[in-house]
């Protein structure tokens, strides 16, 4: 019966999407270049355009990502601080990081690599002759140093509300590091930040249960207004792009699963469908970040010690989708321009895209900063980017959807090694489904 249940509830995630875009179509097509369409009744005329796009979808549509990033912060900290305190020795916290750092940078190099190759191959940029309607201006990035500093908050509360991941993610593991040295008084603390944990997870359950139409709202309001005219004009560098992303979240991250854990990476994918669902729709790794830690721990079986760690970690720093736009917008400008890039400025590319996801935490518009600062470095005009800003929305969702599938790849493969791992919750295809089941007509704490 759970099982039946949870089919529904996936089913119903996919109906809302596809619904979503189906009903967005529509409505472009009644209302094409940004126009509105006009119902007169007897009395006074609807908008469609107000009523719907700007009024159902977007509230529920807002509402919805709202009620994600809600739980992000609250998550993150409570997750975090349950699992360093369980851990009996927390000096393993510097070698699980070292291991997550380093393959969030392995799988960005191998991205932005593999997306530079296909798009010399393809060409993307050949013959092209377009103008850019808009400018855009790059922000100066904030130094590695800064980065660093700014890591360690001055005050936690302001942390906590401006979402400041990093800052976050520091004092947590701090507090639990505290609380694992503190005897009995960090064991009473400790119980009620477990209570705690279950109630967020809860939370996230509840969520997950209304994503469907919120879902659907986001989609149908994103669809009524991408303008098919720009997709025609950059259908070369969309395909490259998409492509590109594709390979990497079905087959480089399948491999490098089998490569280092020997787990079966088909029912890997098959339990990353709903995270990427979701992730596709909002966009965010952040707002997705709940999702991808209950996947990862209830799903896929990797410890709250681990998961609560490197997946925000990943929805911080790990840009594989990212990378692999850089490579492919570096290519595509560069043609455009009828500007030609040595071997040397390729791998120049490679190397700062890979050190800038972790330079660039943090910062808003992260993937327009470090896409500038690959330009810079190779002399291509920064003006180049307004060229892809027109079709870059979808496929951020794209590349979103590509970014959660790594960080609970990179979960699974550090858990694995630190033997913080139930392979038996993992070939368990219906693992978690039970928890994902709420009936909201009769809440008892107990089901």
């Amino acid at each position: 019966m759970a099982t039946e249940k949870q089919s529904s509830l996936t089913g119903r995630i996919v109906t809302g999407m596809v619904a979503g875009i189906m009903v967005g179509v529509l409505l472009q097509k009644l209302m094409p270049n940004g126009s509105d369409f006009v119902i007169p009744l007897y009395l006074f005329d609807i908008s469609l355009r107000n009523l719907l796009v700007d009024g159902i979808f977007e509230v529920i549509g807002q509402i919805f990502i709202s009620s994600l990033q809600m739980l992000v912060v609250p998550l993150v900290f409570v997750s975090l601080i349950c699992g360093t305190c369980s851990l009996k020795d927390t000096t393993k916290l510097g070698k699980i990081g070292g291991k997550a750092i380093g393959l969030y940078l392995i799988t960005t190099a191998i991205a932005i690599s593999f997306a530079i190759s296909l798009a010399l191959l393809v060409s993307p940029g050949e013959g092209v002759n377009m103008v850019a309607e808009t400018s855009f201006a790059s922000r100066e990035a904030p130094s590695l140093a800064t980065v660093i500093i700014q890591m360690f908050p001055s005050n936690p509360f302001t942390a906590f509300a401006q979402g400041n991941m990093l800052q976050v993610i520091v004092f947590a593991l701090l507090f639990g590091i505290a609380m694992a040295l503190s005897g009995s008084a960090g064991q009473r603390v400790a119980k009620l930040f477990e209570d705690m944990n279950e109630v967020i997870m809860r939370l996230v359950t509840i969520l997950m249960n209304l994503a469907p139409y919120g879902v659907f709202c986001l989609l149908a309001g994103l669809f009524t207004d991408i303008s098919l005219s720009t997709f025609q004009n950059l259908l070369a560098y969309f395909l490259v792009v998409f492509v590109a992303l594709l390979i990497h979240g079905l087959v480089t991250y399948p491999m490098l699963l089998k490569l280092f854990t020997g787990l079966n990476p088909m029912l890997f994918l098959r339990k990353m469908r709903d995270t990427a669902i979701f992730a596709f729709s909002t966009s965010s790794s952040n707002a997705t970040l709940p999702i991808t830690l209950e996947t990862a721990t209830k799903k896929m079986g990797v410890k709250n010690s681990i998961a609560s760690f490197t997946v925000p970690l990943g929805a911080t720093i790990n840009m594989d989708g990212t990378a692999i736009m850089q490579g492919v917008a570096t290519v595509f400008i560069a043609q455009v321009f009828n500007q030609d890039l040595t071997i040397t400025d390729y791998l120049m590319v490679i190397l700062t895209a890979t050190l800038a996801s972790i330079g660039t935490a943090g910062v808003p518009g992260v993937g327009l900063i470090m896409l500038a600062m690959v330009l810079e470095q190779v002399g291509l005009p920064v003006e180049g980017i307004a060229l892809i800003i027109g079709v870059d929305r979808l496929l951020d969702m794209t590349r979103t959807a590509v970014n959660v599938t790594g960080d609970s790849m990179v979960t699974i493969i550090v858990g694995k090694s630190e033997n913080q791992f139930d392979e038996d919750v993992f070939h368990d295809k219906s693992a978690g489904r039970k928890l994902e089941d709420i009936d909201f007509h009769h809440l008892d704490s107990k089901q």
